[in-house]
């Protein structure tokens, strides 16, 4: 293939420690180059940062560089486990929905099979007396909804990975599905 369909890989390994996250990264890279599909991660922009720039303008300057990198993709694969709290990491969630915006399908994975309800205390009220949603599903409804609408897959964690928040049999799993859609998008 001469120019293979690029990936957005999505995720909280941009916070984990430089080796860790290219350790992690080079992984999914070689496994997308396996089935002919390019992976592009967040930290692959060619942005120059100075500290004389202020902090807000250096931020808005990475959003528009991941903006730019998820335009160039054809589908994303976004790690949901709950990183930070319950849920997952919200910019991870955010490049979620900016792909199924633009009629592109997204692929998921979660290392924590317990339902969003369970994780926020298996009640029907938080400790602010606010609703606490209970779809039995992985996440906010509007997270897997759009990942099944978008014609992709989330998948759940049965059992804990080698990582505290990666899987690469997840990852692989997300890889396939996106793999088979590409191939019968191509029939």
């Amino acid at each position: 293939m001469a120019n293979p369909k690029r990936i957005y890989l999505a995720g909280p390994e941009v916070f984990f420690p430089a080796e860790e996250h290219q350790t992690i990264v080079a992984g999914k890279k070689r496994l997308l180059r396996e089935y002919g599909l390019e992976g592009v991660d967040p930290l692959d922009t060619e942005l120059a940062l100075s500290n004389d720039e202020a902090k807000p303008e250096r931020g808005q300057r990475i959003y528009q560089a991941n903006r730019e990198l998820m335009d160039s993709c054809g589908a994303i694969i976004a790690n949901l486990t709950p990183f930070r709290g319950i849920s997952a990491d919200p910019g991870t969630v955010f490049e979620v929905g900016y792909v199924i915006g633009q009629g592109k399908p997204a692929f998921g994975f979660t290392l924590d099979s317990r339902s969003y309800r369970e994780r926020a205390g298996a009640t029907d009220l938080d400790d602010r007396g606010h609703a606490i949603e209970d779809f039995e599903l992985s996440d906010n409804l509007m997270i897997g909804g759009g990942i099944r609408d978008s014609g992709g897959q989330l998948f759940v964690a049965q059992q804990p990975g080698e990582h505290r928040f990666f899987s690469a049999e997840l990852f692989h799993r997300c890889v396939q599905a996106l793999a088979r859609i590409d191939r019968s998008n191509r029939s």
